[in-house]
């Protein structure tokens, strides 16, 4: 068996798609079905079941595929690294993550990538649009809050933000003074990222509190925005602790006491194990990951 015809194997059992494993390897699909032919000729069976929708493993792909594990994901990224250390980079790495995380925690980190000659396309998107880049191939590296749960692609867990209901502070000290803090929540205005308020609910549910009936005042996908418009007086919504330390600091925001615990989301750098075949990407994630693992707490949050 050649490398080629496993790795084309893996993309084909990963995607389920002859013509989706062609475009991410590069490779024509009269070529992938070559390979796919090739190999089930050396085994004397079928590794896939042909549909209108793509193909199907069969049990011996199955197989195949478990003994393989992540062996050829390894070895090809570090080839990829080694090949990264030994050349000289250049191209594009294109990087996909929330806009405020984006903006706050992965912006400041980016110079040694410039300065390694690499070109950076940045883009910005909620969870499932961050999936969607990745698996299109849109983008290289994406950051994501949730665990990727889609077998095709792979991951590194990053820091834990701690989660913080947060307001001006006349508005945290009315809400702070009612002998009820579910219905003074309840009757206060609340922003959010989107009508699903998914930040404001883990919060609530983590303290054991209800998610008001009343909709959201102001909707935003930019966290920064709803920063903004709390420290001028409007309502309270939940923030992670890079986004309101400084604002805590300096007096223009308070944190609302949460009754049970403070709620944690970890971050994850995600990407397609086929990504990593590219020098400059392997280079990139292994740059990103380091820094934001060394990146230091928000100041006087963390507990």
């Amino acid at each position: 068996m050649q490398l080629q015809q496993l790795r084309t194997f893996v993309e084909v059992y990963r995607r389920r798609s002859i013509s989706e494993a062609a475009r991410v390897l590069g490779l024509t699909q009269p070529a992938v079905s070559q390979h796919v032919a090739s190999l089930e000729s050396q085994l004397g069976r079928p590794l896939f079941e042909r549909h209108a929708r793509g193909v199907r493993p069969t049990a011996i792909a199955d197989d195949l595929a478990a003994s393989l594990g992540t062996s050829l994901d390894s070895a090809e990224a570090a080839l990829a690294s080694m090949r990264a250390r030994s050349s000289q980079l250049g191209g594009v790495v294109h990087i996909a993550g929330p806009s405020d995380y984006m903006a706050e925690s992965v912006a400041p980190r980016l110079d040694p990538l410039l300065q390694a000659g690499l070109e950076l396309r940045l883009h910005v998107g909620g969870r499932d649009q961050l999936f969607e880049m990745l698996l299109n191939g849109r983008t290289d590296l994406a950051f994501i809050v949730s665990r990727p749960d889609d077998a095709r692609l792979a991951f590194e867990a990053l820091g834990t933000e701690k989660l913080h209901a947060c307001a001006s502070p006349a508005v945290a000290e009315a809400i702070m003074g009612s002998a009820d803090l579910a219905a003074a929540l309840a009757d206060t205005p609340h922003l959010a990222y989107d009508l699903d308020r998914p930040v404001v609910r883990t919060w609530l549910q983590a303290n054991q509190l209800p998610l008001p009936s009343k909709m959201p005042v102001v909707t935003a996908p930019d966290l920064r925005v709803l920063r903004m418009m709390l420290c001028n007086g409007t309502g309270w919504t939940v923030l992670p602790d890079y986004l309101c330390a400084a604002s805590v600091s300096r007096g223009t925001l308070a944190i609302i006491p949460p009754p049970v615990t403070t709620p944690e989301n970890r971050f994850h750098l995600a990407w397609t194990p086929s990504a990593l075949r590219q020098p400059r990407v392997a280079f990139a994630r292994n740059l990103l990951i380091e820094a934001l693992r060394r990146a230091e707490p928000a100041d006087g949050l963390r507990r």
